[in-house]
């Protein structure tokens, strides 16, 4: 790794949810929907794609704008969404891009002769009929899909939704929403070949209890084993299920990742999160013998300015996987440098005096209002936009995880606000290794640096930022110096 990499992996500026990474050719692919910063609804921006080195993931590429949502002749004006995609090399060497418009009810593909494209319409999913997928009375629900071309040339889609759509939105017809669906399709990669089956039960036997299928498929083969990655009822989490086929007899392996770390180290519930919590969807990559997870995190007291993360996970001896702790340095193989600037908006913990919560509940700006949250100062798309972790009042903090803490003997801290305390710096989440305390002594919208002589600390560990006093602080970035 020649480039230190954070989470989120991409720039500030850049709201990438659903991320599915793809290794085509040497290098890593990420496709994934397109949130706006500050808007009022997800995927509202056209398709992106970022691609980076295999043996380089914290240096990652700008693909450009792949596949505008007006390029489906069933949205010339543009005014459906392009929810989350995925892509496929198809047994002719071609890339595929599958997609659904929000709640449309029918399944696009788009086609290209490189993984970053451009890509262009393709067709629909339909039956042999040119029956549209979706379009016929006991149908499932289209949505959220996910590709895999079999060693054998198969191609299986996966796809489907917990919660019912009105047929209004749907074209009049009353679809399935009984859990996730598997299909096999012909070499064309758009004709159905075989009928949808029901994989992945939402309730009722074969379901997964406490950990149900809600949405976001995704599937990978490695080692001769298929890996399915999907969100489960409780949304913020991401779980996988296996099987020696793709199409059925998978059993239930676990949690891979929680955007709050949910259910790892004793956390039962939202309320007590280390981040604020709503949906999550993404994928698994191997490399090299390392397996990863991506997902994404949520942003500006909504659910619709969403960034993307990963992690690495570990894999018990028995060949499961452990929950992965949300860190600042997923993608980075190992704690990052004790001396260094890093911004705050890589803090991979963040919560108030009373804790943390959903964000995907009513007037969530107005009911977290006195907490802390991921903001950035210009609109979306800019990208000198500065994102930074804004309203930290008494009791907020901020986690970082993790860093190599041999030799900082002075930590800075970029803030600015009206206030009056202290920003305690510790080594444990409870706040009582205590590092440091900067004395802070803000009076406006002007940036200061504020600095502390820091207490020795040897191997790695986090560092969680904790203010407390009067007012409120934006959080910049810190450093770590010698």
């Amino acid at each position: 790794m020649s480039t230190q990499a954070f989470n989120p992996y991409l720039p500030g500026h850049e709201y990438i949810p659903d991320g599915e990474p793809h290794v085509f050719d040497g290098r890593v692919y990420v496709y994934g929907s397109h949130d706006r910063f500050a808007a009022p609804m997800f995927c509202m921006n056209d398709y992106v794609c970022w691609s980076a080195p295999v043996d380089d993931l914290g240096n990652w590429k700008y693909e450009g704008v792949i596949y505008r949502k007006n390029q489906d002749p069933k949205n010339r004006l543009g005014l459906r969404l392009l929810f989350a995609p995925d892509v496929a090399r198809g047994m002719d060497g071609r890339f595929y891009l599958y997609y659904a418009f929000d709640f449309m009810g029918i399944m696009g593909v788009a086609v290209s002769d490189y993984p970053a494209g451009p890509y262009t319409f393709y067709g629909h999913v339909h039956y042999k009929d040119e029956t549209l997928w979706g379009r016929k009375k006991g149908d499932s629900f289209p949505f959220d899909p996910g590709v895999l071309v079999d060693d054998d040339g198969k191609v299986y889609l996966y796809s489907g939704f917990y919660t019912p759509v009105p047929a209004i939105v749907t074209g009049g017809k009353r679809l399935k929403f009984d859990g996730g669906y598997v299909l096999e399709l012909e070499q064309d990669m758009v004709t159905i070949k075989t009928p949808e089956k029901l994989l992945f039960p939402k309730q009722g036997p074969g379901s997964f209890e406490n950990h149900e299928f809600f949405e976001a498929s995704s599937i990978r083969k490695y080692g001769g084993k298929y890996y399915f990655v999907y969100s489960s009822r409780h949304n913020h989490e991401l779980c996988y299920a296996v099987s020696d086929y793709p199409n059925k007899a998978f059993s239930f392996g676990g949690t891979l990742v929680s955007n709050g770390d949910v259910f790892l180290d004793g956390i039962a519930d939202e309320q007590h999160a280390r981040n604020f919590t709503g949906n999550n969807h993404g994928g698994m990559l191997e490399l090299d013998g390392n397996y990863y997870i991506f997902y994404h995190r949520h942003t500006f007291r909504n659910s619709y300015a969403r960034q993307a993360c990963a992690e690495k996970l570990v894999r018990n001896p028995d060949g499961s996987f452990a929950q992965a702790e949300m860190t600042s340095c997923g993608l980075n193989d190992g704690p990052l440098s004790s001396i260094g600037r890093y911004e705050a908006r890589i803090a991979c913990n963040l919560w108030g005096k009373d804790g943390t919560g959903r964000y995907d509940v009513k007037h969530a700006d107005r009911k977290y209002e006195a907490y802390p949250y991921f903001t950035q100062d210009k609109k979306d798309g800019d990208e000198t936009a500065v994102q930074y972790i804004a309203n930290m009042r008494d009791g907020a903090t901020a986690g970082f995880k993790y860093f190599r803490l041999d030799a900082p003997r002075h930590v800075v801290v970029d803030v600015r606000g009206t206030a009056s305390g202290h920003m305690k710096v510790s080594a444990d989440e409870t706040g009582g290794k205590i590092l440091a305390r900067i004395p802070l002594r803000l009076d406006g919208k002007k940036r200061e640096d504020c600095m502390a002589d820091m207490n020795f600390i040897s191997g790695d560990a986090p560092l969680y930022f904790t203010y407390e006093g009067e007012g409120a602080v934006d959080f910049f970035a810190f450093e770590l110096r010698k």
